[in-house]
């Protein structure tokens, strides 16, 4: 399980446009690296368009928004495409980063039990270290905690 203050797991990733997208990329600048379920969900598509909402004032703080799923790339780019998302999002089809970070968990639903994304968001500060990890994240006001985290 990874604490706040380590160092956050390197990954390699294909982004919405098949590009590879690493951590290592983004040193010096604050990561809003947030874990969620699938693209086109309410709860996701909600999330997306609050930090959508929210990337000028993330920009003004030095922040860089990646968000990760197990979904294809070419359902990145529809959902990119459709709610007109000025960030990357990556696929994880194999699931090694969301394994590496924790949060491909068992998950139950009307008794059934399965296994999921479970909504997490971690910000890494400009020198890779975890600065918050925010668990089981309820996507009303979530953009607001992240600004208030990465502006502590």
């Amino acid at each position: 399980m990874l604490k706040e203050g380590q160092k956050a797991p390197n990954f390699k990733l294909l982004d919405q446009n098949g590009k590879e997208i690493s951590l290592n990329l983004f040193k010096g600048k604050n990561v809003i690296l947030y874990f969620y379920p699938k693209d086109n969900t309410s709860g996701c598509t909600k999330e997306a368009c609050n930090f959508r909402n929210e990337f000028p004032r993330f920009s003004k703080l030095n922040a860089v928004i990646l968000g990760v799923s197990p979904d294809s790339v070419a359902s990145h780019k529809k959902f990119i495409e459709k709610y007109d998302l000025p960030f990357s999002l990556l696929s994880d089809e194999k699931k090694g980063t969301l394994i590496k970070y924790g949060v491909w968990q068992e998950k139950s639903l009307y008794g059934k039990k399965y296994m999921g994304v479970v909504r997490t968001t971690f910000i890494i500060d400009p020198l890779g270290k975890i600065k918050k990890i925010f668990h089981k994240v309820n996507v009303d006001n979530h953009n607001q905690e992240v600004f208030e985290a990465i502006e502590n």
